[in-house]
Parts: C-alpha cells; sequence; structure tokens
C-alpha cells in the first residue's frame, strides 16, 4: 500500500498550471502536431506524476481548444487555424481596448501609479531578454488594465478569452525584438491612461493585441 500511495504523490514542485503550459507550448510551437495522441500513461512518465494530474491538465488543453477528445479515446491535439486563432485575437482586441478605455477614465490615483512603476521596472527584463519573467510581467500587466475597467462582468469575458489564447500570446516573445516592441506597447498604453485620455488608451490597447495577433499568427501557420 505504501508504494501505491508514494507513485500517487504528485512531484515537488509539479502542477497542474506547468504541464498544462509546457504542453501547450509544444503544441503552439510544433514540437507536438496536429492529430497526435496523448497519451495520460507517457505525460505521467514525462513529468513524473500520477495520472491524475494528467487528466486535469488535458481538461483545461480542453477548454483552451487545444486538446480534443472523444469518450473513451485518447486525447488528441486539435488543429488551431489561423482563421479561428484571428476570431479569437479580434475579440480579445476589442476587450483590451474597452478595458484600457475605462481604466484611462476610473482608475484611482493609485492604481495608475502602481500600472506605471510596475511598466517602468519591466524595462530591465527588455535588457535582460528575460523571456519568462516578461511573460509573466504581460500577465500581471494586462491584469492591471482589466481590473482598472472596475466592471466585473468585462473582467470575466477578458480573462476567459485571455486564458484560450495564453500559449499564443506566450509564443510571441520568442520572436526576435519583441520584447522591446511590446514595452513600447505598454508604454503608449500606460502614457494615455495617466493622462486620462480614454480615446488614446483605446485604440493603443487595440493595436497592442492586433500586432500581438500578428506575431503569434507566425506559430499557427505550421498548423495549417
Amino acid at each position: 500500500m505504501k508504494q501505491v500511495r508514494r507513485k500517487e504523490v504528485i512531484r515537488t514542485g509539479t502542477t497542474v498550471e506547468q504541464m498544462v503550459r509546457a504542453i501547450a507550448d509544444m503544441i503552439v510551437t510544433g514540437a507536438i502536431l496536429p492529430g497526435e495522441k496523448l497519451d495520460e500513461i507517457t505525460l505521467a512518465s514525462r513529468f513524473e506524476v500520477s495520472r491524475t494530474p494528467v487528466r486535469e491538465a488535458l481538461r483545461e488543453l480542453g477548454a483552451m481548444g487545444l486538446v480534443g477528445r472523444e469518450p473513451n479515446r485518447s486525447a488528441v491535439v486539435t488543429n488551431v487555424t489561423g482563421t479561428y486563432l484571428h476570431s479569437m485575437f479580434e475579440a480579445m482586441a476589442e476587450l483590451e481596448g474597452i478595458c484600457a478605455r475605462l481604466s484611462a477614465e476610473r482608475m484611482t490615483v493609485d492604481e495608475r501609479r502602481a500600472l506605471e512603476l510596475e511598466h517602468r521596472g519591466s524595462m530591465r527584463l527588455v535588457h535582460a531578454g528575460a523571456e519568462e519573467d516578461y511573460a509573466a510581467h504581460n500577465t500581471e500587466f494586462h491584469t492591471r488594465l482589466y481590473r482598472g475597467a472596475h466592471n466585473d462582468h468585462v473582467f470575466e469575458m477578458v480573462t476567459q478569452t485571455r486564458a484560450r489564447l495564453a500559449p499564443f500570446r506566450r509564443a510571441q516573445f520568442r520572436l526576435p525584438g519583441r520584447l522591446a516592441k511590446s514595452y513600447e506597447e505598454h508604454d503608449q498604453i500606460v502614457t494615455a491612461i495617466i493622462r486620462a485620455d480614454a480615446v488614446a488608451a483605446g485604440q493603443a490597447a487595440y493595436s497592442h493585441v492586433a500586432i500581438v495577433s500578428d506575431a503569434s499568427a507566425v506559430f499557427a501557420a505550421a498548423g495549417e
């Protein structure tokens, strides 16, 4: 019994979130191709965990649209076409534009200050070429915009859409020079919000996501 229980314990440091991210990145970058099966036993062995967290990771990947699964069959990598990816980014751009516009109108003085300080601090990540750390910062930056809108319904919609696009949004930072360009785009958004210029903030946020869409499309093209 002790041996069985030991095997069922998830290895320290490995979480469902980490597995979701790792598998999603492999799908987005083409390391795992559309149509390939994702065997639970193989994945459990690779991540040194039980099959239970693997099932949860595959369920979350299914919610993202990256994995499909029929009853009593193995999970299979889906084909995320450029057209479908574009439609998601199109919706995301509109939602981000709304959040930035409302943030320019509704953010408190403290919220604006925190947004600006975090943004300025991210320059060191750009200089260091720290892709992973910048990706984490990027998530926090956009979350501040969503919360700054002070609209719970919009927050729910935009976070759900972002979750489905997360692997593709992360992939952009692998492109040469993308960190510096992202910083510049963020700077336009922050400047407009600090000035309480709702129109400029909305336009800057919309354009930012549109550019991210073009960058991310590089990784979707291989699947078509």
